[in-house]
């Protein structure tokens, strides 16, 4: 992929890329304010184009073409604003939440649901997962509740994200897979003042979805939708590489 640095090398790319948005993200950590935290189109752009301007010269500019992963419905239709209309979805579902009320219970089934349609917008060609995890970050802050997406290794992570995704010819995703993920990955924030965060340590959490790391115990539900698609209700991610509307792939 076209890069800055016009790095051929898939894996001198990879690790820069990873140096580099890391550090990013530690600069979001320290300062939250560098985004506004809206939770709308703006805000993901906003996201994406702080984590990855320096690697991509399009960094915090949506895809012009359409993309889809294994054989099911694609992500958001481009032709029809898909993207947009799954972004007001997030930012409406988000809104409406009285999100410091929330037990974990509740907690896990509506960070499921904002997720499972920021996913399904799937705005970007590349950088998705670390976009969409910041942003559920800044949703989280708003609740008692901190992810620890070290909880949950990339193999059940993807799979659950993976049941996900509309039937073929519906709009709505499905969060019911994430939802125990969810529940799994809250972790109770201290009532009391706590020491401050290791920002490196909470980086390399959010970052580990997007690189390969050994896989750690998960919640056992997430891991029984490896044979069982759950129910398809309305509303309330990877094993195959990328194919686009012009048929690339990654």
């Amino acid at each position: 992929m076209r890069n800055l640095r016009e790095w051929r090398s898939a894996e001198a790319l990879s690790s820069y890329e990873y140096r580099m948005t890391g550090a990013r993200q530690r600069q979001l950590l320290a300062r939250p304010d560098l985004v506004s935290h809206t939770f709308d189109a703006d805000h993901v752009r906003a996201i994406h184009q702080h984590l990855f301007q320096d690697v991509y010269e399009w960094a915090g500019q949506f895809r012009g073409v359409n993309m889809a992963k294994g054989s099911g419905r694609g992500f958001g239709d481009v032709k029809t604003g898909e993207i947009d209309r799954y972004l007001s979805d997030v930012h409406r579902l988000v809104e409406s939440t009285a999100w410091e009320r929330l037990d974990r219970e509740q907690f896990g089934e509506r960070t499921a649901t904002v997720f499972a349609y920021l996913n399904q917008a799937h705005p970007f060609r590349e950088g998705n997962g670390r976009t969409s995890k910041v942003l559920m970050e800044h949703v989280a802050a708003r609740s008692r509740f901190a992810l620890d997406f070290d909880r949950v290794s990339p193999l059940e992570w993807n799979q659950a994200s993976e049941f996900t995704r509309p039937d073929l010819l519906a709009y709505d995703p499905v969060p019911d897979s994430l939802v125990p993920v969810f529940r799994h990955i809250a972790v109770e924030r201290p009532a009391a003042p706590a020491p401050a965060v290791d920002a490196a340590a909470q980086v390399r959490s959010l970052l580990s979805a997007s690189y390969p790391r050994p896989a750690t115990p998960g919640p056992s539900t997430a891991a029984q939708s490896t044979t069982e698609r759950p129910r398809r209700t309305g509303l309330g991610l990877p094993g195959q590489g990328y194919t686009t509307g012009r048929g690339e792939g990654r």
